[in-house]
């Protein structure tokens, strides 16, 4: 079975002991938005993780955090979660970057993060959380473009989010980060299914979203792999 990034793991693999701590950074996607049920597919997935294991998972999702945020609060937070016997996380989830590629005020407007601003911020947050301990990021999910603008000005679109998407994908991939891709993965499964996984703002999944989402995450071979090394599946 497939395994984490060797590289990643090599340097901090003295960490895997039981318990699992881990910090899921990002944005509302990290957060939940749009679950009242479930309270989104982090939530779920600590909830699945106690029901059989000690293991720790801190929800960091802040809705509208763009990477430059994420970047901004990452080892003060990544610090802070050292709490139990000052032993600092095992591992990072990431999940951020939908927030910085709308356009302002119309469909054609200025993008809210200038591309090769994020190019540049989103190297720079990987290189930053690959000094603290291994990563895996998760992509962000299609909007629903029929329901722009959001919050009446913002308007998100499949242009611009796979421009984003496909820079943090091969960024990762050349620092040997695992990324799921859940822009493809979604849009694959139809437009009609993914209109009907997203909440009436266009943006972000419904309940059925985010346990499509965590099925996602669970059937992803790194964090599978990683479940059998420390015994979380």
């Amino acid at each position: 079975m497939q395994t984490l990034a060797k590289p990643t793991l090599n340097k901090h693999s003295s960490r895997f002991e039981q318990p699992l701590k881990v910090v899921a950074l990002g944005d509302s996607l990290v957060y939940g938005f749009g679950d009242p049920i479930g309270g989104g597919w982090v939530e779920r997935l600590r909830r699945s993780w106690m029901e059989a294991d000690d293991h720790i998972l801190y929800n960091l999702g802040i809705r509208g955090d763009r990477v430059a945020q994420v970047s901004e609060r990452l080892e003060q937070e990544f610090r802070y979660r050292g709490e139990i016997r000052n032993r600092v996380p095992d591992l990072i989830l990431l999940s951020v970057g939908v927030n910085d590629t709308p356009r302002l005020g119309r469909p054609d407007g200025k993008s809210f993060t200038d591309f090769e601003l994020f190019q540049t911020q989103i190297i720079n947050l990987l290189e930053q959380a690959q000094q603290l301990c291994p990563i895996l990021f998760v992509g962000m999910v299609p909007v629903n473009e029929e329901k722009m603008p959001f919050l009446d000005c913002l308007y998100f679109n499949h242009f611009d989010q796979y421009r984003y998407k496909e820079f943090t994908k091969h960024a990762c991939q050349a620092r040997q980060i695992p990324y799921l891709d859940l822009f493809e993965l979604w849009q694959h499964r139809g437009d009609e299914w993914v209109r009907s996984h997203l909440g009436d703002d266009g943006l972000h999944p419904n309940v059925a979203g985010y346990k499509a989402l965590l099925d996602d995450v669970l059937n992803w071979h790194p964090l599978q792999s990683l479940a059998l090394r420390v015994g979380i599946a």
